[in-house]
């Protein structure tokens, strides 16, 4: 018996010795017997030859100044084990490719072909030049494509459409031209396209508007052209349309909006402002029940705003701004929707606003319609007269005119002639006497100035009543002009706002020269508007407007005369400029000094409050460099006229929170609108686009809390992140500062500009306005 116990003791110890043996003899094998270098990794896991000579090629083409690729050693050891930064493999072929951020200039391989694995390129916020390889056509695993913020030129490859795979394309914030491959439709699961920001031509391929598979489609601030396709909602093969949003705003689209849109069943977000877009609003609108933002602003659409409005339940944003639309608002815009956005302004609308509208939205929302009442104090609508009796009407002749009307018709039409050539032969002859009066007033004639000149002495202010019986006032530093000649000057509006219109007048010698005409029903009276006009009059900084003269006509008119900006406003110089006008962050950083600069001046030099800091009211000069306007409006308008521009600024997101309660600004809300322009500036974004249903300050803020500062940035300042990132998060700091919901937690102007010089010190300063010296702290 115990013979046998050890007999089977000792069979059952010589397994695990035959064990042991084996498995040291395979460990010594590894060590001893290589594989072919090519073929495997020090990890263990292997990569193909073809794709470890792509990766090898992907190397090379680019520049890596910051040194993320040293770990892409030359003989493929780790490739596949997660020691290469960015590469994921599967079964020993490269399957992700992921580099964003990392400073990469250069270009692409065409071996990227040979990656026949490969389901993502993402390579996003980075340097890299020259063409989109057509070889990405050939990989027929590919599912994303993230190129953007990048520098690739040249044409959009056609030969994408032949991966059957493909599903996301965002090639947005490049400099990619020629048009948009019609190819691309064959990709029968791409949903999602973005090439915005980039310089695309022609129109949209009418296959890819009929793809059943694509959601989202952005083509925004591109040079497209030709009408907008009416082949929505039908889809290839008779499928049904899945597209949820279509932005095609700030190209050069043409022709009427489609009908057939209102066969998108799934749209939520639709906008094509900033296009050459006419004709009316298609009465079929109403299809669209999923519809929750639509944006038609900046076009020439006419026509009435449709009753089948009334049947977009989810609506939550309407733009149709800065169009020709005409007749009233229609009342069912104010009960059935849950609109948080909501803008009508410089349209030909006439009658009153309706009650639930005027009392949920400010002005802002229908300015510029001359003919619209009711949506503020100062344009509360007329009462309605007593009915009457109706006169009875004239006898019914048919469509013939009799002999005596016709004679009627004639004679007025030869009086209305003979009246227009008194007008010209009286101007001829005004002109003629003002030649003559300037040459008796130089001694008889010889002089090479211009008439009236002589009339207006330089460096003091000066009146001249004009021919036409108004005052004509004029300020240090201004270029000579008369009344008439400022009456007689060729004039374009510019732009409308609650204190009146804006003209760029051209005058007969050329100069040009910006002229307010205001509201005459919001101005003070004549005594009080002059006392504090002729003030304003006298301010002068490197980064203010200056006013150059004021003219009071006989019948209550007010002009006020600027300098001519020609650059625009910053609103317009940021928002509404093509992918090839980029706009650096030096540029920026000296808007934000000059503004600053100049607000200092208005605190602490002059005791004025400006009250409607804006993007649009602060100017740029032909060298970029900022003037504020509209400063001191204020004081030459009644109580209610500034409440409804403290209004105003609230709807476009520049008012401070506590003027809801205060009516009444202060230094620190001129602060707030500061630190929202810096955001501005900063994010790329307009104040007045609601992000997600919150604001401005609200959105970044909410954004910087979850540690996800780098999205806040404009994808412009993105791409010199390594050398401008410090700046970056040090402005954004400032601004979040200045925004902060308390009002004695901003800063003053003062610290803001010392911060803002310590943030980026300049060199050298420059002066741009009457020979003043260049800005400074104390100014």
């Amino acid at each position: 018996m115990e013979s046998k116990f050890n007999t089977q003791k000792w069979s059952k110890n010589t397994h695990y010795f035959t064990f042991i043996f084996h498995t040291l003899i395979f460990i010594i094998s590894i060590f001893t017997y290589p594989l072919p270098i090519s073929a495997q990794s020090w990890d263990g896991i292997i990569v193909t030859d073809s794709d470890l000579q792509a990766l090898q090629s992907f190397k090379q083409a680019l520049i890596d100044p910051n040194g993320f690729l040293k770990s892409w050693n030359d003989s493929g050891y780790g490739a596949c084990s997660g020691s290469w930064q960015g590469i994921k493999c599967a079964q020993g072929q490269v399957i992700v490719i992921q580099l964003p951020w990392r400073g990469l200039m250069g270009q692409l391989t065409p071996k990227i072909g040979q990656f026949q694995a490969l389901r993502k390129l993402s390579l996003h916020d980075n340097a890299i030049g020259g063409p989109i390889p057509k070889e990405l056509g050939f990989l027929p695993n590919l599912r994303g494509l993230q190129l953007f913020n990048n520098r690739f030129t040249g044409s959009i490859p056609p030969s994408l459409g032949s991966c059957p795979l493909l599903q996301s394309i965002d090639f947005s914030n490049n400099s990619l031209m020629g048009s948009i491959p019609e190819s691309l439709a064959n990709c029968s699961k791409l949903f999602r396209v973005n090439l915005t920001f980039n310089s695309l031509s022609g129109s949209v391929p009418i296959r890819v508007v009929k793809s059943n598979s694509i959601v989202y489609l952005a083509l925004q601030f591109n040079n497209l052209s030709g009408s907008i396709p009416d082949s929505w909602g039908s889809g290839e093969n008779g499928g049904k349309s899945m597209v949820k949003s279509l932005t095609f705003d700030h190209n050069l689209f043409s022709g009427t909006l489609p009908v057939s849109l209102s066969k998108l069943a799934e749209l939520e977000e639709i906008s094509f402002s900033h296009n050459r877009i006419t004709g009316s609003v298609p009465i079929e609108f109403g299809g669209l029940s999923k519809i929750k933002s639509i944006d038609f602003s900046y076009n020439a659409i006419n026509g009435s705003i449709p009753r089948s409005f009334s049947n977009l339940t989810l609506l939550k944003s309407l733009n149709l701004g800065h169009n020709n639309l005409t007749g009233e608002i229609p009342t069912f815009l104010a009960d059935p929707l849950s609109l948080t956005s909501f803008n009508v302004s410089y349209n030909d609308l006439s009658g009153s606003v309706p009650t639930q509208l005027s009392s949920r939205f400010d002005s802002s929302a229908f300015i510029g319609n001359l003919d619209l009442c009711g949506y503020s104090p100062s344009t509360a609508c007329p009462e309605s007269p007593p009915p009457s009796a109706a006169p009875s009407p004239p006898p019914n002749r048919g469509n013939k005119l009799s002999t005596k009307e016709i004679i009627l018709i004639a004679a007025g039409a030869l009086i209305a002639l003979l009246l227009l050539i008194c007008c010209i032969l009286l101007c001829c002859l005004i002109k003629k006497r003002k030649g003559a009066k300037g040459k008796d007033a130089e001694g008889g004639g010889g002089g090479a100035e211009k008439a009236g000149a002589a009339a207006v002495p330089t460096g003091a202010e000066a009146a001249a009543a004009g021919e036409t019986g108004g005052k004509l006032v004029h300020f240090e530093g201004t270029m000579g002009f008369t009344a008439d000649d400022l009456l007689c000057a060729t004039a374009e509006i510019m732009g409308k706002s609650t204190y009146g219109t804006v003209y760029k007048a051209t005058l007969e010698d050329g100069d040009q020269v910006a002229v307010k005409r205001l509201r005459e029903k919001i101005t003070k009276n004549q005594r009080e508007f002059e006392i504090e006009v002729n003030l304003l009059g006298k301010i002068r900084h490197p980064n203010l407007l200056a006013m150059r003269a004021y003219y009071l006509g006989p019948k209550g008119e007010k002009l006020l005369v600027f300098d001519y900006m020609p650059k625009g406003s910053l609103a317009t110089f940021l928002h509404a400029r093509g992918p090839e006008t980029p706009v650096d962050w030096p540029t920026r950083m000296r808007v934000m000094k000059g503004m600053t600069r100049g607000l200092l001046s208005l605190h602490n030099h002059h005791n004025i409050i400006h009250g409607n800091l804006t993007s649009s009211n602060v100017l740029l000069d032909e060298n970029v460099n900022p003037k504020i306007g509209d400063f001191g409006l204020s004081r030459l308008m009644t109580a209610a006229a500034n409440s409804n521009v403290i209004a105003t600024a609230g709807a476009l997101g520049y008012r401070a929170p506590e003027l809801s309660k205060l009516k009444k600004a202060n230094t620190k809300t001129d602060i707030y609108s500061v630190g929202v322009i810096m955001l501005e500036l900063l994010t790329g974004k307009s104040p007045g686009e609601a992000m997600n249903g919150v604001d401005l300050p609200q959105w970044v803020a909410s954004i910087v809390k979850e540690e996800w500062t780098n999205e806040v940035f404009d994808l412009e300042l993105m791409k010199d992140a390594s050398a401008i990132g410090d700046e970056l998060l040090n402005t954004l700091k400032l601004a979040l500062h200045c925004v902060d919901p308390s009002p004695s937690a901003r800063p003053e102007v003062q610290l803001v500009l010392q911060q803002l010089e310590e943030i980026r010190p300049e060199t050298a300063t420059s002066s741009g306005d009457d020979g003043g010296a260049g800005p400074s702290m104390s100014e």
